[in-house]
C-alpha cells in the first residue's frame, strides 16, 4: 500500500512496509511560493491540484492509495481511477510519517521543515485575507461606534456649560440654543459685563448679537471669580474642539461607507447603512440576513418581549431612522420600512459579493423605487417612467347613481323558455290565437292535436316494451 503526504514543500510517495516502516517511492517539490499556495488552497477545499494530478500520472499507481482526505480521495478515484482508501488505520500512517518525515525525506531537516511550514502559513492567510484596505468594515464599526460616543459626551458636556454659565447668565441660554455658538460667545465674551465691548458679529447673528447684549445689561444671574470662568472656559474648549473633531470623523465615515457599501449608502443614508452594519457585525452578515431581519434590525429587545405576551411585533428597528421612512405618514410607515429593507437588503447583498462594483446604481434605482411606491400611498404626484413626465393620481370617485345609470334599462318582454325538443315554448297568447286560428279552418285544435300525438306514442312505446 501506497501512502500520499502532502509537505509545505510539495508532494512525497511512499511505500508502507511491513513492520511499520515507510520508503520514500517519490517527491515532488513546488516551484514557487504560488504554487505552493495554491496547491494549500486545492487540498483546503478537498480539490485536486495539477501539480498533484501530474505526479499522480507519472507515479503509475496500480495499488490501494492512502490518503489523510477522504474527499479528496473520492476525487482522485474519480478522475485518476486509483482506489483510495482512508480509516483509523490510514490516519495512524499518517501520524508515523509526519514523526518521521525528516528520516524519510533526504535533505530536509526540522529547521527546513519549521521555515517552509511558516513562510506557506503567512503566504497563505495573505492570499485568504487578500481584500482591499477600502473594504475593512471593521473601521466603519468603530467609527459609528466612536461618533454614538462622542454625541453622547458632546450633549454631557454642553448640558454642563450651560448649567454652569446660567448661574451668571441664564437668559442667554433662551436666546442661543446652538451649543457650539453657547461655547464660543463664553471663550470670547467671557463675563457678561463684557458683551457690550466684544464683537461678536464672527460668531452670531447682528439680531442675535443685539439680543444678548441687551439680555446681559439687565441680567438676574450671580457674578463669577477669574477661577470660575477660566475654568468654564477650559470647558468651553473641550465641546468645541469635541465638536471639530466629531465633523471630521463623520467626513471619514461617509467616505468609508462609500467606498464599502456604495449602495447601501445611496438607499438609506451614511449613519444607518453603518449602524446596520455595526449591529449585525459585519458588512457580510448583514448581506447573508433577509430582508426581514434587516428590518427589524436593532428593535430585538421589542420583538421578543411581543412575542412573549402576544402581541404585535414591531414593524421597523434602525431602519426607522432612514430618510425615506422618517418621510412617510405614520399610516404608511410599516409599509415603507418593509420595502425599504427589501432594497436595502438586496444592494447589502451587491456591496458585500459583487467582484466589480460600477458605482450605486442598485441603490439608485431601489431609492426611486421606495420614492414611487411612497408617493402612490400618499395619492400624490407619481412620475411616470414611460413618459419621463409627472402625472397626477386620480381615481374617480364611486357614484351610485352614475353606476345605476350604466345599467341596462328593464325590458317589458317575458323572458321566454325552450322546450325539451329545442323549440321555443309558446305564450298563452300565443296559444289562443293558434286554436282560435284552427276552430276557423273547421280542424282539430292543436293543444288536442298535441295531446293524442302524445297518447299515441306512448301505446307504441308499451306495446314494443311488451312485444
Amino acid at each position: 500500500m501506497l501512502a500520499l503526504y502532502e509537505l509545505p514543500g510539495g508532494y512525497a510517495l511512499l511505500r508502507v512496509v511491513e513492520g511499520g516502516g515507510f520508503k520514500l517511492v517519490k517527491q515532488q517539490l513546488f516551484k514557487d511560493s504560488e504554487e505552493a499556495v495554491d496547491a494549500a488552497k486545492s487540498l483546503m477545499s478537498s480539490e485536486l491540484h495539477g501539480t498533484l494530478k501530474k505526479f499522480l500520472k507519472k507515479a503509475g499507481i496500480q495499488e490501494e492509495l492512502a490518503v489523510a482526505d477522504a474527499k479528496l480521495g473520492g476525487v482522485i478515484k474519480k478522475k485518476l481511477d486509483i482506489p483510495c482508501i482512508h480509516n483509523a488505520d490510514v490516519d495512524e500512517i499518517m501520524r508515523k510519517i509526519r514523526e518521521q518525515i525528516t528520516e524519510l525525506v533526504e535533505g530536509l531537516t526540522d529547521q527546513n521543515m519549521l521555515q517552509m511550514s511558516l513562510g506557506l502559513a503567512h503566504t497563505l492567510n495573505r492570499h485568504v485575507l487578500k481584500f482591499s484596505a477600502e473594504k475593512i468594515d471593521v473601521m466603519v464599526i468603530q467609527a459609528i461606534g466612536l461618533l454614538d460616543d462622542l454625541d453622547k459626551e458632546l450633549n454631557t458636556y454642553a448640558m454642563r456649560v450651560k448649567e454652569w454659565y446660567g448661574w451668571h447668565f441664564p437668559e442667554m441660554a433662551k436666546i442661543l440654543q446652538d451649543n457650539l455658538q453657547y461655547a464660543r460667545i463664553i471663550l470670547k465674551m467671557g463675563v457678561r459685563e463684557n458683551a457690550a465691548s466684544t464683537d461678536l458679529s464672527d460668531v452670531i447673528p447682528e439680531d442675535l448679537v443685539a439680543a444678548v447684549r441687551d439680555a446681559a445689561i439687565h441680567s438676574m444671574g450671580v457674578g463669577l471669580t477669574e477661577e470660575d470662568i477660566t475654568n468654564i472656559k477650559q470647558l468651553c474648549e473641550e465641546v468645541i474642539s469635541t465638536s471639530e473633531y466629531r465633523g471630521q470623523l463623520f467626513e471619514y465615515l461617509k467616505n468609508r461607507m462609500t467606498a464599502i457599501a456604495p449602495n447601501l449608502t445611496t438607499m438609506v443614508g451614511e449613519l444607518v447603512g453603518a449602524r446596520l452594519i455595526s449591529h449585525a457585525g459585519s458588512l457580510m452578515n448583514l448581506a447573508k440576513a433577509p430582508a426581514s431581519t434587516v428590518q427589524i434590525l436593532g428593535a430585538e429587545k421589542a420583538l421578543f418581549r411581543a412575542l412573549k405576551q402576544k402581541q404585535k411585533t414591531p414593524k421597523y428597528g434602525l431602519i426607522y431612522h432612514a430618510s425615506l421612512v422618517g418621510q412617510a405618514p405614520t399610516a404608511h410607515k410599516g409599509k415603507i420600512a418593509r420595502i425599504a429593507a427589501c432594497r436595502a437588503a438586496l444592494a447589502t447583498r451587491v456591496d458585500a459579493l459583487a467582484e466589480d462594483v460600477q458605482g450605486p446604481t442598485i441603490g439608485v434605482e431601489g431609492r426611486e423605487s421606495v420614492e414611487f411606491k411612497l408617493r402612490k400611498l400618499e395619492g400624490t404626484h407619481i412620475l411616470d417612467k414611460a413618459d419621463k413626465g409627472i402625472q397626477r393620481m386620480e381615481e374617480p370617485a364611486y357614484s351610485r347613481h352614475e353606476e345605476q345609470a350604466k345599467r341596462p334599462e328593464p325590458t317589458t318582454e317575458k323572458p321566454f323558455r325552450i322546450t325539451e325538443d329545442g323549440a321555443k315554448e309558446l305564450t298563452k297568447e300565443e296559444k289562443k290565437k293558434r286554436k282560435r286560428e284552427a276552430e276557423e279552418a273547421g280542424e282539430e285544435p292543436p293543444a288536442k292535436k298535441d295531446k293524442k300525438d302524445k297518447k299515441e306514442k306512448k301505446e307504441k312505446k308499451k306495446k314494443a316494451e311488451e312485444a
